[in-house]
C-alpha cells in the first residue's frame, strides 16, 4: 500500500519543531496532528536522503518530495523473488494467528525487491484457485446447528488483584448462513455446555433441525461414526 504523505509545508514545520525548537517527535506529533511514528519515519527519510538542518535554500516543495521519496527501482522480473505459495498455504493453516499481512512482511524483509502487498495477495490467490476440492458442504436455511469450543483461550484479568483467567469460547454457527453466536465460560464442564446452548437457542430465538457437536465428552460420551453415545443430560436437552 502506498505511503500517505504529509505535505511540504507541514513537513518542513515538523522538521523545524525538531532541529530548533528540540521538541520529542510525541511533542511534535500532538503540535501538528501526526503520530509519533510519522514523525520519526520522516526523520529517517531525511538521514536516508543525506539531508540536514536548514534545509537547502534552493530547495522547493517538489525537489523535497523527490528526494524524500524517490521512485522505487526498476526490477525485472527475473530479479524478482516470487512467494512461495504453497509454503503460505501451509503457513496459513498451521500457524495461529497467522496473516496473509505477517507472512508478506517475513517475505519482504527476506526479498527486499519482491512483490508489494497487493501483488503477493493476487498471486497466492490465483495459485489458491488453482487448488483440487476435496468436499463441498451444502447447507439448507435451518437444518444444522454447529457447536463447538474455539481452540484458543481468553485472558480475562481481574481489575483488583491482577490474576489471570483464561476463559473458554463457546461458539455455535448456523450452517446456511454462518450466523454465529459465541461466548466465554470458565469451563467446559456440562454444566457450561447446557447453559451455553441454551444462550445461543436464545439467541438464534429458536433451534435448527440439527445440533451437530464435536467429540466433546460434556457432549458425546462415547464416539461412534454410526451411533454415538450422547451424554445423558445432553440427549434430554435435544429431546427438549
Amino acid at each position: 500500500m502506498p505511503e500517505k504523505r504529509l505535505p511540504m509545508r507541514q513537513l518542513r514545520e515538523v522538521l523545524r519543531l525538531y532541529f530548533e525548537s528540540h521538541l520529542a517527535p510525541q511533542q511534535i506529533g500532538t503540535i501538528c496532528k501526526v503520530s509519533k511514528s510519522t514523525v520519526q519515519r520522516y526523520l529517517e527519510r531525511l538521514k536516508s536522503a543525506e539531508l540536514s538542518w536548514p534545509l537547502p535554500a534552493d530547495l522547493d516543495d517538489v525537489a523535497l518530495e523527490r528526494r524524500l521519496f524517490p521512485p522505487p527501482p526498476v526490477v525485472s522480473p527475473e530479479e524478482r523473488c516470487l512467494p512461495d505459495c504453497a509454503a503460505i498455504h501451509r503457513e496459513l493453516k498451521s500457524r495461529k494467528n497467522v496473516t496473509l499481512q505477517l507472512l508478506w512482511e517475513e517475505y519482504k524483509q527476506a526479498n527486499p525487491l519482491g512483490y508489494a502487498y497487493s501483488w503477493y495477495c493476487e498471486l497466492y490467490r490465483e495459485w489458491q484457485c488453482r487448488l483440487d476440492v476435496v468436499l463441498r458442504h451444502e447447507h439448507r436455511a435451518g437444518e444444522k446447528t454447529f457447536v463447538d469450543y474455539a481452540g484458543q483461550t481468553v485472558p480475562v484479568i481481574d481489575p483488583k488483584t491482577g490474576e489471570i483467567r483464561q476463559a473458554q469460547v463457546f461458539v455455535a454457527v448456523l450452517g446456511a448462513s454462518n450466523y454465529t453466536y459465541a461466548e466465554a465460560t470458565w469451563t467446559q464442564n456440562l454444566w457450561d455446555w447446557i447453559h451455553s446452548h441454551v444462550r445461543a437457542f436464545e439467541f438464534f430465538d429458536g433451534t435448527s433441525q440439527l445440533v451437530i457437536p464435536d467429540n466433546l465428552k460434556s457432549g458425546v460420551k462415547k464416539p461412534c461414526y454410526y451411533e454415538p453415545e450422547l451424554n445423558r443430560t445432553y440427549g434430554d436437552l435435544a429431546n427438549f
